[in-house]
């Protein structure tokens, strides 16, 4: 057993939408400006949020996933990713206590932060509320007993009205009141996936507002509640895993930027040599190249200048049919069809790989965590094997795949999808490789006896 002490604090709020992102990034920021390396988490499956935290302190934020991860898997997660900084600070997800279902709070924020015995801030949107902002506090810091709930900010209310509050929630509660935030600029806008891209917001936005909460935050209260966590106490489960190098090609840009970082941290361990290259762009795939990953993006977003990539397109579909490995996620999967349809309906000619089309619809198609199991043997899962992963798309295909079944966590609900034809595992589902090694294993030996045939 390996034990590591850092200081870290868990950011959480009552619901989506409470300034959770806006005021991590904030503090991550001001953090760094005053000296402290930070290390950033994200509870949860959001790709991302950990986009805007690389954004705020310079370091790509890592996934706490209490779904994906077994509890020593998680923790020994965060201690390899807190290496050579002072403080984590870990972003939580939804409302405190959500989680995987609505029947119970498992891999929720606070499962998390229970874990991790890391302390928590509750932001606490606050405009409009006076006194009645002490029940809510104390509803949700007393709704467990164990809630760890160290210290509330009030987020959108006045200088005058925080002065007045502090003193009651203190009273009352019991419960640290560590400043205000009063209306900050997002650094963020929502589409229909999910938040902005970090490239497609004013940069200057974050350093404003990490400039506003230096002086409305106690960043020293924040500091010596973050210090008093104890060690975090692990198991050292991620042995020497490293093989013969290989090149994997992994595709970074505006239309493709999803990915968890554990993944290809998992891949890099294993002996991958990671080479990105952009879909939009180059005209084909890096050379030495000898299996390619297609994440996650907004590929419908970026249509036209993918269609017109034809020397890519081309490229990628020789590859794929002379046996390269490849697996592509939701927009790599959808970049894989005949034709993508954009927002406004029209057609754009793409890989050709997957003989089906990507098609818009009106609502969301699938949402949530599932595990993936094969129906029958492949090169990277064999029959009733599975790997754990997370849907959250607007898109559909007129064909998704029979190769798996995706099972959801209440047991109610399973449907086919992913393509598994040869070396080829294509799909809307999200992987999550930590949940299953022997993918990632195979995959990586599968790109081998390419490379070397």
């Amino acid at each position: 057993m390996e034990s590591k002490y850092i200081p870290r604090l868990v950011i959480a709020s009552a619901m989506s939408g409470g300034g959770k992102t806006t005021a991590a990034c904030a503090l991550m920021r001001a953090l760094r400006n005053k000296g402290e390396e930070t290390a950033p988490f994200k509870c949860g499956p959001d790709y991302i949020d950990t986009m805007h935290h690389f954004e705020a302190c310079g370091r790509q934020g890592t996934n706490l996933d209490m779904f994906f991860s077994e509890p020593e898997q998680l923790k020994e997660l965060f201690a390899r990713n807190t290496e050579s900084c002072g403080i984590a600070v870990v972003e939580g997800v939804m409302g405190y206590y959500d989680g995987r279902s609505m029947e119970s709070a498992a891999a929720s924020t606070y499962e998390t932060a229970k874990l991790l015995e890391a302390p928590v801030v509750l932001i606490v949107p606050a405009r409009g509320m006076a006194y009645t902002v002490i029940p809510v506090i104390k509803g949700i810091s007393e709704f467990r007993h164990d809630s760890g709930i160290s210290a509330v900010i009030l987020n959108g209310v006045t200088e005058m009205t925080y002065k007045m509050l502090k003193p009651v929630i203190e009273k009352e509660t019991g419960i640290r009141a560590a400043g205000y935030i009063p209306k900050l600029q997002s650094s963020m806008t929502s589409r229909h996936l999910g938040l902005t891209l970090p490239w497609e917001n004013d940069p200057a936005v974050v350093e404003k507002n990490a400039g506003i909460i230096k002086d409305t935050v106690d960043l020293e209260l924040l500091l010596d509640i973050a210090s008093s966590a104890p060690p975090v106490s692990y198991e050292q489960r991620c042995k020497a895993m490293r093989g013969e190098s290989v090149r994997i090609a992994v595709a970074y840009d505006r239309a493709f930027c999803f990915y968890y970082k554990e993944n290809i941290d998992i891949l890099k361990r294993m002996g991958a040599e990671i080479i990105y290259f952009s879909p939009i762009s180059d005209k084909q795939l890096p050379e030495g190249a000898a299996g390619v990953i297609f994440g996650g993006g907004y590929p419908e977003l970026h249509a036209g200048e993918l269609s017109r990539n034809t020397e890519m397109l081309r490229d990628i579909k020789n590859k794929i049919a002379s046996g390269m490995p490849c697996i592509a996620e939701c927009g790599g999967f959808m970049y894989l069809h005949e034709h993508i349809e954009d927002a406004d309906g029209k057609r754009y000619s793409m890989a050709g790989v997957i003989e089906a089309d990507a098609v818009k619809r009106d609502r969301l198609v699938r949402f949530g965590y599932a595990d993936i199991r094969a129906v029958s043997d492949s090169a990277y899962l064999k029959a009733g094997e599975a790997v754990k992963a997370h849907e959250f798309h607007y898109w559909d295909s007129t064909d998704s795949g029979d190769s798996c079944t995706a099972e959801k966590q209440n047991g109610k609900r399973s449907y086919r999808c992913i393509h598994m034809r040869g070396t080829m595992f294509a799909g809307f589902p999200h992987l999550y490789f930590g949940s299953n090694m022997r993918f990632a294993e195979r995959f990586l030996e599968e790109c081998r006896r390419y490379g070397n045939d």
